[in-house]
C-alpha cells in the first residue's frame, strides 16, 4: 500500500484547521448584544484575533496529541531518541508567521483605533462645569451656570475616543458632562441643565461625553457599546459614539478606585427620540428647580455626603442611606 505523502496530510490539516477557526472565530458568543456604530468595528478585530487563538491552538495541541501517540515510547525499547541538531527552515518559519501576525494585527488595530476616532480628540471646547471640575481650573461654574457655559466654552487638550473620520470637523448632536465620583456617577446636560444618576441618550444621535473624576481614576465602560475611556482627576478625557439600539445597559468602572468599587454601576438608556424628547421635557423643569438651590463652591471642597445630596433622588438611595455609606467608609 502506497503512504500518503507528509505534504498531502499537512495541506489536509491545513485546510481543516483553517476550517474550523474561521467557523468558530465568526460564529462564537462570546460578546454582548452591539449596540453602537463602534462595536462592529471591535467586534472585527476581536473575530480576527480569536480566529487566529483558535488557528494556533489546534496547531500546538494537534502537534503535541499527535506527537504523543506517534512517537511514544514503545514495550521493550529502550533505546535512545534519535538525535536533532536542529532545523534552520523550520525556525525561520516559526519566528516569520508570529512575526507577521504581529505586524498585521498591529496595523488593523491601528485602522480601528482611527476610524472609531481615536486619532481626533487633541483639543476641544468643553463647558465651564466640566473644566471646573477639574482642579486647578480658574473657572468656578456651578451646576445652574451649565446653560452658559455653553455658549462660551473653555478649551481643554483631551484624550480618548472623537469623532470619527466621517463627522470630524461637526459638532456633536448631544453633550453631556459625566463626573465619576467614589461611587457613582454624575451625568449633567449642558444644553438642558438636567442632572441624572443615569445616562440617557436617543438613538442615533452623535454623542460626546467629556469625563472627569472628582477623586481618583475611574473608568466608564458601556460593554455593549464596546467602549472604555478613563476618567483621570486633572485631565480631561471624552467618549464620542453613536448608539443604534434601544435599551437600558449597563455602566461599569472598570479601574479599581476604592472598597466599594465593585457597586459603582449604574446604566445607559437608549431611547427613540419621541422617548428621549419626553424624558427631558419632564426632568427638565423638577431639575431646574433643584439646581437653583446648588450653592457655587468647589466639589473639591466639599465632603462626598454633601457632594452627592442633591443626586440622592436620582440613584434611587435615602439621604440617610447615603449619610450612613459614607460613614462606613
Amino acid at each position: 500500500m502506497q503512504q500518503v505523502p507528509v505534504s498531502l496530510w499537512t495541506l489536509v490539516a491545513g485546510i481543516v484547521v483553517t476550517a474550523i477557526s474561521i467557523w468558530i472565530g465568526q460564529n462564537h458568543t462570546l460578546m454582548p448584544v452591539q449596540a453602537s456604530l463602534q462595536a462592529p468595528l471591535v467586534d472585527g478585530f476581536f473575530n480576527v484575533m480569536f480566529t487566529i487563538a483558535i488557528a494556533l491552538f489546534l496547531v500546538v495541541e494537534g502537534t503535541i496529541v499527535m506527537f504523543l501517540i506517534q512517537f511514544r515510547r514503545r514495550r521493550g525499547d529502550d533505546t535512545d531518541g534519535v538525535r536533532v541538531e536542529g532545523n534552520v527552515p523550520l525556525e525561520i518559519f516559526w519566528t516569520a508567521i508570529p512575526t507577521v501576525i504581529v505586524l498585521g494585527l498591529g496595523i488593523y488595530s491601528v485602522d480601528v483605533f482611527n476610524r472609531m476616532g481615536g486619532f481626533e480628540p487633541a483639543g476641544h471646547p468643553h463647558s465651564a462645569a466640566h473644566v471646573a471640575h477639574i482642579p486647578g481650573s480658574a473657572i468656578a461654574a456651578t451646576l445652574s451656570d451649565t446653560s452658559e457655559a455653553t455658549t462660551a466654552p473653555a478649551i481643554a487638550p483631551t484624550i480618548g475616543i472623537g469623532a470619527s473620520p466621517q463627522t470630524l470637523n461637526k459638532p456633536a448632536d448631544l453633550v453631556v458632562d459625566v463626573k465619576g465620583i467614589q461611587y457613582a456617577w454624575i451625568f449633567n446636560y449642558p444644553d438642558s441643565g438636567i442632572t441624572s444618576g443615569e445616562l440617557h441618550i436617543p438613538v442615533g444621535a452623535d454623542v460626546q461625553l467629556n469625563l472627569s473624576a472628582q477623586d481618583v481614576i475611574h473608568s466608564f465602560w458601556v460593554p455593549n457599546f464596546r467602549l472604555k475611556q478613563d476618567a483621570l482627576p486633572g485631565i480631561p478625557t471624552e467618549l464620542r459614539f453613536v448608539a443604534t439600539k434601544p435599551g437600558t445597559y449597563p455602566v461599569v468602572c472598570a479601574e479599581l478606585c476604592g472598597g466599594y468599587h465593585g457597586s459603582m454601576r449604574t446604566q445607559v438608556i437608549v431611547h427613540t427620540p419621541e422617548e428621549y424628547d419626553s424624558w427631558r421635557t419632564e426632568n427638565q423643569i423638577a431639575q431646574q428647580q433643584n439646581l437653583n438651590q446648588v450653592v457655587a463652591v468647589n466639589p473639591a471642597d466639599l465632603s462626598t455626603s454633601e457632594f452627592l445630596a442633591p443626586h440622592t433622588h436620582e440613584m434611587g438611595i435615602s439621604a440617610a442611606t447615603l449619610e450612613s455609606l459614607v460613614i462606613g467608609h
